[in-house]
């Protein structure tokens, strides 16, 4: 299966500092945004603020390519400041744009996570399709989605509980994502997820498997 790759982590600048490649070959705005000392912070929704080596602070979007400095206002150009983001967006010091910095809710890591969405990293995060056993019974079940609901927020109407007053989810953490998946081997053999009777599941709960159906 492929999931997005899981980016290590480390806090966002709080000092100024250089970045030292070879400049040697590169234009001017692209070597002094290596070289320059600034410190760079995610704002979310792909906005950054960026102190410049001479302490002034400008907003960068780099969602779209924009600065609030002069040599971008004034002079369209692509200054260095929104070169130094994506710079520190491609080496994982800041998140990129729709990420945010937060603990994984699967494996517990600090982690580049959705800003809208499971809170989940790359390496836990579930795609349709993905193969998984039921912790509480063995049954190879297959996901159907990854939901933006929490199993204390999922209610089950035939059950008349949420996902995490649910009997067989005790113990499972209530601000677990809710995954709905369904039963590959029940019914009728030749039907595609879509027809399958789907049921949700705390994250949990499912042991995910490097394996994937393919529909």
């Amino acid at each position: 299966m492929t999931h997005p790759v899981h980016t290590s982590a480390s806090s966002d600048s709080d000092a100024r500092r250089p970045l030292a490649p070879d400049t040697s070959r590169l234009d001017d705005r692209s070597a002094r945004a290596w070289t320059e000392s600034m410190a760079v912070r995610s704002l979310g929704a792909g906005r950054y603020a960026v102190e410049s080596q001479s302490g002034a602070t400008y907003m960068v979007n780099l969602s779209r390519s924009d600065c609030t400095c002069p040599d971008h206002e004034i002079r369209g150009e692509r200054c260095k400041h929104l070169r130094r983001v994506a710079i520190e967006v491609t080496e994982g010091r800041v998140p990129p744009p729709g990420k945010k910095r937060a603990d994984c809710a699967g494996c517990g890591r600090e982690s580049f996570v959705p800003e809208n969405g499971p809170e989940l990293c790359g390496d836990c995060w579930l795609e349709r399709g993905d193969l998984a056993t039921d912790k509480e019974t063995g049954d190879t079940v297959v996901v159907y989605r990854l939901t933006e609901e929490l199993a204390h927020e999922r209610y089950i109407e035939a059950a008349d509980s949420t996902v995490a007053d649910y009997p067989k989810n005790e113990g499972y953490p209530s601000d677990d994502p809710v995954v709905e998946v369904v039963y590959p081997f029940s019914d009728d053999a030749d039907a595609n997820l879509d027809e399958r009777p789907r049921y949700a599941f705390p994250y949990s709960r499912l042991a995910v498997r490097d394996q994937m159906l393919i529909e």
